[in-house]
């Protein structure tokens, strides 16, 4: 039996590349995100309630990057920095719509661009727009591929 090297297959060997990507990604996000007093995950519920009527804590929690059982603490703080609001929805008792307050919608307008423009020149020295189109497709098939699997 053949031993196989693991070091010449094509689907590991980006695999490092792409981790070493987003650990490089991540940090330069995050030293900025936290030069403008927020956590990343603050930031990420920022960047999702932000230009909306708010959202349900189940809508938020589908659509930021962040565990459900994270939340909670995430937007106590949020509240207690005045950025958010928690309200009532009146036809499901069980459901809570998060809103930014005009503090938050503020810092959003301030943060969200600031954000977009530090990361956006990284992306356009090295991919065109046709190549972003393209690798935004893989890694969704890619996210989707390993969700696929993790749910059987």
């Amino acid at each position: 039996m053949k031993i196989f090297d693991l070091k010449d297959d094509p689907y590991l060997k980006i695999l490092r590349p792409l981790v070493e990507a987003y650990q490089a990604i991540f940090q330069m996000g995050d030293r900025h995100i936290r030069s403008m007093g927020l956590t990343p995950p603050q930031f990420d519920v920022i960047a999702e309630l932000g230009g909306t009527p708010g959202m349900t804590c189940r809508e938020l929690s589908q659509s930021t990057l962040l565990a459900k059982a994270s939340l909670t603490g995430i937007l106590d703080r949020l509240v207690a920095k005045g950025l958010i609001v928690r309200q009532a929805v009146p036809y499901d008792r069980r459901a809570t719509n998060i809103c930014l307050t005009r503090k938050g919608e503020v810092l959003y307008r301030k943060v969200f661009p600031a954000q977009a423009n530090l990361m956006r020149p990284y992306f356009e020295n090295v991919l065109t727009k046709q190549e972003i189109i393209v690798m935004q497709d893989m890694l969704i098939r890619l996210r989707e591929s390993c969700r696929q699997e993790s749910s059987v």
